[in-house]
């Protein structure tokens, strides 16, 4: 070690190279050479006949592009390109990538990969008379020894492959469909919700969040036990309690595109499942009031329901002089239930079933046995946890000389988050709104006892 500091500091950089080249020399001739070393080119485009993209490659340079330390590289391209949706707005990505001649080292699994940057079939700024000029052909090298041939082909690239499917997922803007008689229409959805901002009981959400991220992980493992790659969520409790936020936070944070299902707009158990086989993998279908689409009795009494017959077989018509309460009985809770678990229910992989009720107690019991609906979660009236996570939300503030009689309040009356949110959406003043929401909650609390106060001076006239 002493050594080799007294080279660096004593001999020039051209008598080192010589020294390494000749240590190179001498280890080749006694067989003691550098491993054997393979590459795998990754062009940009293939010829089949006609050039074709070679989805690999994007999926490389964007995966390189997190791999790649800025300040250690002297050359780097950067790109910028604006994306339009359709209704008008627009988003911005910008991308690092190596110059023609670039490399990076990346490791995986205790193996060095190194990656290389070429352009190759340009015409190097020449010019002539009936020339026809070409653009380079970009080229990404991936080399590596020879004895990790297997590791880079079978679980290498195809990790490369998922993890840049993953950045595209998290970059895309988000959209929400709907349904209008057989196909889905959407928008972007622009929806803030995090669980970072969710007002709910704090081990509640880490419960779903921890839900969540063992259902992505487990592919194998329902392929396995032949289950069909689903979790369904079952949402309920009183109105304005945080539902629909919670299924947005579950949105933003898989970034899964949401599929609002109006069973209303659908006539046949045939155009429901149309409708639900055209749903991609990575997404989550949303049943808002399941409670109010069925009646309770429409699995047991044949009467309820109307043949299929009946109706023209086109059931994107709006003439056929049938009522929408008349459509909506050929539509089935046993369709809509042959889709989650029954034999529909493997049409697709890794998507996220949601229900909302507020009357968790009119369901139909087929909709509660277990196994069907996976978690079944009570969103509940405000909490002293989702208060405070209320408080920081709006005002930034995590303490307040008000904090203490406010906790005392929710612990004492039923308030929802949708309530205290318009509380302090009052004033911008963090001691103006706590003082507004405190007042609401004592008026709440009066009402509540008068009401207690009635209901006890009934019962006494009543036994009288």
């Amino acid at each position: 070690m002493l050594a080799r500091g007294m080279a660096r500091e004593l001999l020039p950089e051209e008598l080192r190279a010589a020294v390494r080249w000749g240590a190179a020399f001498v280890r080749a001739r006694l067989g003691a050479g550098d491993k054997e070393r393979h590459t795998i080119v990754i062009r940009r485009q293939f010829d089949t006949g006609c050039y074709s993209e070679n989805h690999l490659f994007d999926a490389a340079r964007a995966y390189l592009a997190t791999k790649i330390d800025p300040r250690a590289m002297r050359r780097l391209c950067l790109a910028r390109s604006r994306h339009k949706e359709p209704d008008g707005s627009s988003s911005w990505s910008t991308l690092l990538c190596m110059d023609d001649g670039g490399s990076t080292t990346d490791a995986f699994e205790g193996v060095e990969f190194r990656w290389t940057s070429i352009e190759t079939g340009g015409d190097d700024g020449k010019k002539g008379k009936g020339h026809h000029r070409t653009t380079p052909r970009e080229t990404l090298e991936l080399s590596f020894d020879a004895e990790h041939t297997d590791t880079a082909l079978e679980r290498y690239v195809p990790f490369i492959m998922s993890t840049a499917d993953q950045l595209q997922r998290l970059d895309r803007a988000l959209k929400i469909f709907m349904n209008e008689g057989r196909s889905w229409h959407g928008i972007n959805h622009h929806h803030p919700a995090t669980f970072d901002t969710l007002a709910m009981d704090s081990a509640l959400k880490r419960a779903v969040i921890d839900d969540l991220d063992r259902f992505l992980k487990r592919k194998e493992y329902y392929r396995r036990i032949g289950k069909a790659w689903k979790r369904g969520y079952l949402l309920h409790g009183p109105p304005g309690t945080g539902k629909s936020s919670l299924v947005a936070a579950m949105a933003n944070y898989l970034r899964f595109n949401l599929y609002d299902l109006d069973l209303s707009e659908v006539r046949l158990n045939s155009a429901l499942q149309r409708l639900l086989i055209a749903m991609p993998n990575k997404s989550i279908l949303v049943i808002e009031d399941i409670d109010c689409c069925f009646d309770a009795k429409s699995r047991e009494d044949p009467k309820m329901l109307v043949s299929a017959d009946a109706y023209n077989s086109s059931d994107s018509s709006d003439d056929d002089g049938h009522t929408g309460a008349h459509k909506q009985q050929n539509v089935t809770l046993s369709g809509l239930l042959n889709f989650i678990d029954g034999l529909w229910s493997t049409s697709g992989e890794e998507r996220i079933i949601v229900f909302t009720t507020n009357y968790k107690d009119r369901l139909d019991p087929a909709l509660l046995r277990r196994g069907r609906m996976d978690m079944h979660i009570y969103m509940g009236f405000c909490c002293w946890e989702a208060f405070k996570t209320l408080a920081r939300n709006y005002h930034l503030v995590d303490d307040h000389v008000l904090f203490p009689e406010i906790q005392e309040l929710l612990a004492a009356v039923e308030v929802t988050p949708a309530e205290v949110s318009e509380m302090l959406l009052r004033s911008e003043d963090a001691d103006v709104a706590l003082r507004v929401l405190t007042e609401f909650l004592h008026n709440k609390r009066r009402k509540a006892r008068k009401e207690e106060t009635q209901i006890k001076n009934d019962k006494v006239e009543k036994a009288m």
